[in-house]
């Protein structure tokens, strides 16, 4: 699939996206499923200023308006105002939570930087001046030490060793889902794991003693069918992303664990809180490890509770220095 056919319908057909989207999958690395996130963006914002210009009648269905007739004169009659008003329309009219429209602005600096500095079909840039929404920090869910203890000793079942391999790796290594479900056996080299991230981008995750020790005792068991995957469903084909939900989603409910608020993404998250609260890793390294692109990303999980930062400033050596009486 290309950028320029994702969405093959006539009311989103865009030269000027299309164009956009084939840069930056073909040029710039991203991934189909980031491309169509800019897509969707780009599409409902083309829908925006053909209102917003008065190019349709105001009682026209937002959501079937075309956009094929939007053109580079159009485009170069935007300014700071009607993008800050676009951004308003995504509050009130779509209800757009301000992580939603971080990511519009994001797609807006990233076509704009295109169509003028790329293409250089006009000046000057809308975007320079364009700020993100202010966004409230959030911590990351994750199991604590004990919950993903009881996890990994609840895991039982008739696909016990898979399912123990399964979500060892996720609590060992914080790879993605869609990473976990591609691994091939061809992939693991003594202690390391070649994965395969988003952007087709290829990093290498070293294994401890837990995961060596899960994959062989689940090795020992796996149906012997010529597929190159490691993990196989049921019916000994390539496991889906979907199942490996279904498992992870059991056996939390079996442990007790809240399985409204932890997620198989939430078991990486578990392993990079982990690799900070416990291994004393350093950000870089974690940022290695779960393949973020930013080290911004990685941050989030740098949250310690309170009581370790109570007992690191009590650990200070002038800590116990009193004033004289």
């Amino acid at each position: 699939m290309t950028a320029a056919n994702l969405v093959p319908n006539p009311l989103t057909e865009s030269k000027i996206i299309d164009e956009f989207l084939n840069y930056i999958v073909t040029i710039r690395g991203f991934s189909e499923k980031s491309a169509q996130a800019y897509r969707y963006d780009l599409i409902l914002f083309f829908r925006f200023l053909k209102r917003y210009l008065g190019m349709i009648p105001q009682s026209e269905p937002f959501d079937k308006i075309p956009i094929s007739d939007i053109s580079v004169d159009q485009l170069k009659t935007i300014d700071l105002g009607i993008l800050y008003a676009f951004l308003s329309f995504s509050s009130k009219e779509r209800h757009n939570s301000d992580f939603a429209r971080s990511r519009k602005v994001s797609t807006l600096r990233s076509f704009f930087n295109y169509l003028c500095n790329k293409q250089k079909y006009f000046r000057p840039n809308p975007v320079t001046d364009l700020e993100m929404p202010k966004l409230q920090s959030r911590n990351a869910r994750y199991l604590e030490w004990d919950e993903a203890v009881d996890l990994l000793k609840g895991i039982k079942g008739r696909h016990k060793k898979r399912d123990f391999a399964i979500i060892t790796l996720f609590l060992n290594c914080g790879m993605r889902l869609s990473e976990l479900t591609q691994i091939k056996i061809t992939d693991i080299k003594n202690d390391s794991l070649r994965l395969i991230g988003k952007g087709d981008k290829e990093r290498t995750v070293y294994l401890n003693h837990a995961c060596l020790k899960a994959i062989q005792h689940y090795l020992l068991v796996r149906p012997e069918i010529g597929s190159p995957y490691l993990f196989l469903s049921q019916q000994n084909a390539v496991i889906s992303n979907r199942a490996v939900q279904h498992l992870v989603k059991k056996h939390l409910a079996i442990c007790g664990l809240n399985t409204d608020e932890i997620s198989v993404h939430k078991l990486r998250h578990t392993a990079a809180t982990l690799m900070f609260k416990y291994g004393k890793a350093d950000i870089r390294s974690v940022q290695e490890i779960l393949g973020h692109q930013n080290v911004s990303t990685t941050q989030i999980y740098t949250h310690v509770d309170e009581e370790l930062i109570r007992d690191t400033l009590n650990q200070n050596p002038l800590s116990q220095f009193e004033p004289e009486e």
